[in-house]
């Protein structure tokens, strides 16, 4: 008997819900050039507010990574969260895959909605991009949170041993999951401690909603990573930057976290949070986002008001 009742188009509506509960809006903007991008953004902006742009990585569409985090911070920032190009609805008939192209895209986005300055976070692959769009665009972005992005590694890493799958086909094949094995192979790979006895009908009901677009393309994203990749090629951002790592990836091992706090110097801060793998923001999210805040919050806010200086002249 076939199952007419899908538990991921269902979590899609939650999600979605809880987007448009927090005050975001669904768009989507033509950029003219056969690109498509879906973003939620503010239904209202507060210009008393800085924005702040969350960008997602690998896997499902953005709401699934980001909505504990909208929760966290939406009542501090005006949030834009924006699908990558071949997530959620976003797509290009461009040839580009690279990371630059992505950032390109998403600060097209934010052009149409009138953002100007803003903060980026990007998890995962969106670190790439959060990355680029610093390096791009120097002057509009304030502030850089890079959470488990390898944006230091090099193409010999994979020949040299740093990751334990040593050949980008292999890790396409994990990280863009066709099969029930494939995504528990991913979640070994993502979680310190994987979740247990998940049905196989749920992680194909998962794939077959969320992993069955674009497949050929997202694995050219993964292709396009490392291509002729060298540290010495890396532009140094100079905005301040936090740089967040579980100490157990196995994605993107911590070592090129430490790799890009050493990259860029006294402008950067590294936070290794313990006993957490690549997907850190699920595993301990109170100290993933205890650690956001301290950075985003504190930082973001305005100057206490200045007062008056006393007349001593007059004994005032």
């Amino acid at each position: 008997m076939a199952r007419c009742f899908n538990l991921t188009a269902s979590g899609n509506w939650c999600l979605a819900f809880v987007f448009r509960s927090s005050g975001l809006r669904s768009t989507v903007t033509d950029l003219g050039d056969g690109t498509i991008m879906h973003c939620w953004v503010p239904k209202t902006r507060k210009p008393t507010k800085p924005n702040l742009v969350l960008i997602h990585g690998f896997g499902a569409n953005a709401m699934w990574q980001w909505s504990e985090t909208i929760r966290v911070l939406i009542s501090h920032f005006n949030i834009y969260v924006p699908d990558l190009i071949f997530f959620g609805d976003s797509f290009t008939t461009r040839p580009e895959r690279s990371e630059s192209f992505q950032a390109q895209c998403v600060m097209r986005v934010m052009d149409v909605n009138s953002v100007d300055k803003m903060t980026v976070v990007g998890l995962s692959y969106g670190g790439f991009v959060a990355y680029s769009m610093a390096a791009q665009f120097e002057e509009r972005i304030e502030r850089v949170v890079i959470c488990c992005a390898g944006v230091c590694l090099e193409e010999k890493d994979l020949t040299e041993g740093l990751f334990p799958v040593g050949e980008v086909e292999a890790a396409a094949d994990i990280l863009v999951p066709q099969t029930a094995e494939k995504m528990r192979e991913l979640m070994r790979f993502t979680f310190v401690k994987p979740p247990k006895r998940l049905p196989t009908f749920f992680l194909n009901d998962f794939i077959q909603e969320m992993c069955t677009q674009y497949v050929e393309e997202k694995k050219e994203l993964i292709r396009a990573i490392p291509k002729d990749r060298k540290l010495s090629d890396l532009t140094k951002i100079t905005q301040p930057t936090l740089i967040v790592w579980g100490d157990q990836d196995k994605i993107f091992p911590l070592e090129l976290g430490h790799r890009l706090k050493r990259h860029l110097g006294e402008k950067a801060q590294l936070v290794i949070i313990k006993n957490t793998g690549h997907a850190f923001i699920y595993e301990k999210p109170r100290l993933c986002h205890k650690h956001l805040k301290s950075f985003l919050i504190v930082s973001a806010a305005p100057p206490p008001p200045t007062s008056p200086l006393p007349n001593l002249q007059n004994g005032k």
